[in-house]
């Protein structure tokens, strides 16, 4: 059975996603990152990357959510797309995983966990977060979906940041662009997605904040000079 090795943050909740609209049986295998649990032996033979999520799917390795997401449609052959939007499929994909997602992971740490005020850096990824959302905003004008017709793993990719649109951007959220808000109410309206959400039910995972937490999440300020 496939093992999804998992942290409720946004990358791990597109695969959640992915699971929940396909109804693929699966072991949920928690990693409670601020503990460290990502840097064990164990967890660094599946992804030498330390970071969440990964699948052992038998005895083949997948990290990275969008590989995940893209092993698990061709696999199942399901939530893909018709062969002439496959570069349209892969564009999208990578706008999300290095730059929508990036951009967003680096915004909330510095707005939220840095230790010391970076004005610059708080401005410099905010803005870029921005200028993603609004080529999205006009991308989805009088689209339902983020590539073609039909619904996708590019919006499961989407979603997993999209939902935590209002933390990430502050403020107003994802109010500022409308066609974005409209696409994830829709997103969201969908049955798989409440499963999605309850997906560790019943398991808890350490809030970050102390020193511990800091040194799990962020090895690398801690590193020797």
């Amino acid at each position: 059975m496939l093992k999804f090795f998992y942290h409720p943050t946004p990358n791990p909740m597109k695969v959640a996603l992915f699971l929940a609209e396909t109804g693929m049986p699966y072991e949920l295998v928690p990693v409670d990152t601020a503990k460290g649990e990502q840097h064990t032996p164990e967890f660094r033979a599946i992804n030498p990357n330390g970071k969440v999520p990964a699948i052992l799917d038998g005895e083949v390795a997948v990290f990275d959510s969008t590989a995940i997401l893209m092993y698990l449609s061709e696999k199942t052959g399901q939530f893909g797309v018709v062969p002439e939007e496959r570069g349209a499929l892969l564009s999208w994909l990578m706008f999300v995983a290095t730059g929508l997602g990036p951009f967003s992971g680096q915004s909330v740490h510095f707005h939220h966990a840095a230790p010391e005020d970076v004005p610059y850096a708080k401005n410099r990824y905010m803005r870029e977060i921005e200028r993603h959302y609004q080529v999205l905003d006009t991308h989805l004008k009088g689209r339902d979906f983020v590539v073609g017709d039909s619904y996708s793993i590019a919006d499961m990719s989407l979603w997993g940041w999209a939902m935590r649109g209002g933390r990430v951007l502050g403020g107003d959220g994802l109010a500022r662009f409308p066609e974005v808000a409209r696409w994830l109410d829709a997103i969201n309206a969908r049955p798989a997605v409440e499963v999605a959400n309850r997906i560790a039910e019943g398991k808890s995972f350490k809030t970050p904040g102390d020193e511990e937490s800091m040194r799990a999440l962020y090895p690398s300020n801690f590193a020797a000079a």
